[in-house]
């Protein structure tokens, strides 16, 4: 009788090893992790677009917000199932490396350099990013870099490269190490000068001492992609889970709430949907 019960109660210890087992994997299998910038996190998109995605595909997303190097990163090890990113010629060549499967337009908004009320560098009106740099160079004036690794930290170096002029090392260029949402917080509180999204600054500008001071020079556009990951390179990816959220980003559905994402709080959309067109038309 002892040998009965013990060999009953071997069975349903493996049967629960079991659907343990399944269940978790079931659960690894339903959820997607999303590495991508702070900007769309600290607009609030995501959290209009996560929820309608995981309503339609019960799908579960975990969210991480980092600079889009940082998120790149991940997805070279395998750590995140997509990306959605904004730095050009690095997501290019995670491409050519093989990281991912796929790299399709999304949107775009622009970036834009704002400072404190006074002025100190004279920058309101000027319309080169670089030139604005150079004033900023030759006056000493405060600059509050993210120094992330991130897509506007990206943008930050090929204006300054575009300006010409030495700014590493030097005393007024600090670098905060921080997400655009706090490196503007911190820009606001020293009164000094930063480059951001638009998206980012609109939904902040209410709690910030900063102001607009050069906008729409070409070289500040701002162009997001989506990008699967290779399971190829790793095969824990949720290959299926990333290409779900990639259609659903581009969807017409979803392209229409970007679309007009902002425009009843902030008087204007905080990015533009672009799926389907080509680069070199955006800003035109």
């Amino acid at each position: 009788m002892k040998k009965t019960w013990y060999a009953l109660f071997m069975v349903l210890g493996i049967l629960c090893l079991l659907f343990g087992m399944g269940s978790a994997v079931q659960a690894q299998e339903k959820t997607l992790i999303l590495a991508t910038t702070t900007s769309t996190q600290d607009t609030g998109l995501l959290d209009v677009l996560i929820p309608i995605f995981e309503k339609k595909t019960s799908y579960f997303v975990k969210t991480i917000a980092v600079g889009s190097g940082q998120a790149m990163t991940m997805g070279q090890k395998g750590e995140a199932d997509v990306l959605l990113v904004h730095s050009p010629a690095a997501e290019k060549k995670f491409m050519e490396d093989g990281f991912g499967v796929s790299r399709r337009l999304v949107m775009h908004n622009d970036f834009i350099i704002v400072g404190p009320a006074e002025d100190p560098a004279k920058l309101n009106g000027t319309k080169s990013a670089g030139e604005a740099f150079k004033k900023m160079a030759a006056a000493q004036t405060l600059f509050i870099s993210r120094g992330d690794n991130s897509g506007t930290h990206a943008k930050e170096k090929d204006v300054w490269k575009v300006a010409g002029v030495k700014y590493e090392g030097e005393k007024w260029y600090q670098q905060t190490g921080l997400g655009m949402g706090q490196t503007l917080n911190v820009a606001a509180e020293k009164k000094g000068y930063t480059l951001t999204d638009r998206g980012t600054y609109l939904a902040l500008a209410k709690t910030l001492k900063l102001g607009i001071l050069v906008e729409g020079d070409a070289v500040l556009l701002n162009i997001y992609h989506v990008m699967e990951v290779n399971p190829q390179k790793w095969p824990k990816v949720n290959i299926a889970a990333a290409k779900a959220f990639a259609d659903f980003m581009v969807s017409k559905e979803t392209q229409e709430i970007i679309k007009t994402y902002g425009v009843d709080k902030y008087g204007s959309p905080l990015f533009f949907p672009d799926a389907g067109k080509k680069v070199e038309d955006l800003g035109k």
